[in-house]
């Protein structure tokens, strides 16, 4: 799962390497966990940064991406990679043993989306799959096979913030009752074929009407939020003191759990005078200086970078290193 940690050399530009860089503040015999390896946009740059006694933990549901880092890296005996989802992290035992940095850079890769097998793309018709893991789960065509209208709905709704979420899982419903919806390019028509005209010059008309759509249904294969919350609680565990956290996001739900997770731990709730006292609030995280983004010149070289929001957050506690 990979926002923005593609190749350069591949002609995908990883985002905000520079700022992301000096949020983990890499030091060389440090470990160091890359949860979206993609193609190893800021994976090279951390190893860059490492010496001999340096660790760099490699994780991606993708095991494609999961062969690159094999391809790329299995000769350095300072890289470990596994192929799973940063959600389960606390259970690799490397992780375990503590770790001083932590990235996820969050969404879909560019290589998923050049891909049209792959399915992610409204854009390049393939089947409609969506699975950033494909050996594992249901597929966006299987899912879309039996989800109840209220089901779909909900999923456009809540992940996709599409307006017009009823609508579109009515005209799902009918159409599967024709012929199974099973390619992209078949959703993607039937989306915008419901959909109302905007007025000239506005978002309707800026964005593909089935972008909304087609994010929410692939958040919900995926379990993206779902994992984004698991990976976080669990990065907060094997952090060492002194240690970063940073995390990309590209919409408005993953940066919002990002925020309210770095909140949770490093500020103190509101207090309310009529309820007892609890015990005294002790912080686990400090925020590094909220949503930071892209400068103008990165936003020109790639407009992907538009959208990004970079987090960072240092766990407290005990001596830093």
């Amino acid at each position: 799962m990979n926002g923005g940690g593609a190749d350069a050399l591949s002609g995908h530009l990883p985002v905000m390497v520079a700022q992301v860089i000096d949020g983990l503040r890499v030091v060389e015999d440090g470990v160091y966990l890359d949860g979206t390896f993609g193609r190893g946009g800021h994976a090279r740059r951390v190893l860059e940064r490492l010496g001999t006694q340096g660790r760099l933990l490699l994780m991606d549901k993708d095991p494609e991406a999961i062969a690159v880092a094999g391809r790329e890296f299995g000769a350095d005996a300072r890289v470990s990679a596994r192929q799973a989802s940063f959600a389960s992290l606390g259970g690799w035992d490397l992780a375990q043993a503590g770790v001083d940095g932590i990235l996820f850079d969050l969404g879909v890769s560019s290589p998923q989306l050049d891909v049209a097998e792959r399915g992610f793309s409204f854009g390049k018709d393939g089947p409609l799959d969506m699975r950033m893991d494909p050996g594992s789960g249901e597929s966006a065509a299987q899912w879309l096979a039996h989800a109840d209208e209220r089901a779909i709905a909900d999923v456009l709704w809540t992940y996709g913030e599409e307006r017009h979420s009823r609508r579109i899982a009515r005209a799902i419903v009918a159409r599967r009752a024709q012929e199974p919806i099973v390619r992209t390019a078949q959703l993607a028509e039937l989306v915008a074929s419901v959909m109302p005209r905007g007025k000239p010059g506005g978002e309707r008309n800026r964005i593909h009407p089935a972008t909304r759509s087609f994010q929410a249904i692939r958040i919900h294969i995926n379990r993206e939020l779902a994992d984004l919350e698991a990976g976080l609680d669990a990065a907060l565990e094997v952090l060492r003191p002194g240690g970063r956290l940073a995390v990309i996001s590209f919409h408005s739900l993953e940066d919002r759990i990002v925020k309210q997770f770095v909140a949770r731990h490093a500020r103190p709730p509101a207090s309310n005078r009529r309820l007892p006292e609890v015990a005294p609030f002790v912080p686990r995280l400090r925020d590094l200086g909220g949503a930071i983004h892209a400068e103008a010149d990165e936003v020109a070289a790639n407009p992907r970078a538009r959208s990004a929001v970079l987090r960072v957050a240092e766990k407290l506690g005990g001596v830093a290193r």
